[in-house]
């Protein structure tokens, strides 16, 4: 695994980025110092960009929040969501095609418990779903994260709501397989730790977004190229750097994300971390910076 200083020893490599947002692009709040300007050399070299979020929430949703960031629709050629994809799973899964890519979705009925905060209710639109607000009035669970007013740094509060879906079997799509992420330096947990809480109490859970194949098929279909041409860049080795393996492309691991205060830039660590779970990024980079 190289250490570099940043991204553009790459550049002559690959043709293609995919980019991933928070922890890369930005903390949730603004973006990483040197990150608009690494976005800006990329599209100067030629190279497409697509940039690839657990965000459980629209594409179109996102899209703004990036504008008002100072993340300008000039910096990308695609923006793909998990919350997107999981939203074109529900609203298609009646079609014969969808029905036989993901016979799950089917098969969810239509009154929906959703476990996730105001923000995240576009999801929602046009899908033709009725939110419930008892699980025993619910077909299923739509899981988009803590909310603000739960909390969003203890699991805790969510045990009763998780524990009343699971003893009525109740199956769960989770919108954002991410365990945690860190929002102007302080680290909230996410709709993945919930899930896999979920899965521990027996429950069954569908997941949509990074490390998973499917959400990369729209990523592919933008770059449309061939993989060996394609470098996947983000900071979270479970979601970004996984789901690079699982699709068959390389990796670049930004070492001052999810990962920062333990890793703190140290290249052995990074290796050490790297080699115990078993991915193999082909180098390092302290920041998504050029």
């Amino acid at each position: 695994m190289d250490v570099l200083s940043g991204v553009a020893p790459l550049a002559p490599r690959y043709d293609g980025f995919i980019v991933d947002l928070w922890g890369t692009v930005h903390d949730g709040v603004k973006p990483f110092p040197g990150a608009l300007e690494c976005l800006t050399a990329l599209r100067k070299a030629d190279k497409k960009i697509v940039l690839l979020s657990n965000a459980p929430r629209p594409a179109n949703v996102v899209r703004r929040q990036l504008r008002t960031m100072g993340v300008p629709d000039e910096l990308y050629d695609g923006l793909v969501t998990s919350g997107e994809v999981t939203w074109q799973i529900l609203a298609n899964s009646s079609q014969h095609s969808a029905a036989n890519r993901w016979p799950w979705a089917k098969n969810l009925g239509t009154r929906v418990f959703h476990i996730g905060g105001q923000h995240d209710l576009a999801l929602f639109e046009g899908l033709g779903v009725e939110l419930v607000r008892n699980p025993a009035d619910a077909t299923f669970v739509l899981n988009t994260g803590p909310s603000q007013e739960r909390g969003q740094t203890d699991i805790e509060p969510y045990l009763e709501p998780l524990a009343a879906c699971a003893v009525r079997d109740l199956p769960m799509v989770c919108a954002n397989p991410d365990m945690e992420v860190i929002r102007g330096g302080v680290r909230l947990i996410c709709a993945g730790l919930l899930a896999r809480t979920y899965e521990e109490k027996g429950g069954v859970v569908h997941w949509i977004g990074k490390p998973f194949a499917p959400v990369y098929e729209p990523v592919f279909a933008t770059l449309d190229m061939p993989r060996e041409k394609i470098i996947a860049v983000g900071d979270a080795l479970a979601t970004d750097i996984r789901g690079a393996k699982t699709t068959g492309i390389d990796a670049l691991w930004v070492l001052g994300g999810i990962h920062g205060e333990g890793l703190g830039n140290d290249p052995a660590l990074a290796q050490e971390e790297a080699d115990g779970a078993g991915l193999a990024p082909i180098a390092t980079v302290p920041a998504f910076v050029w």
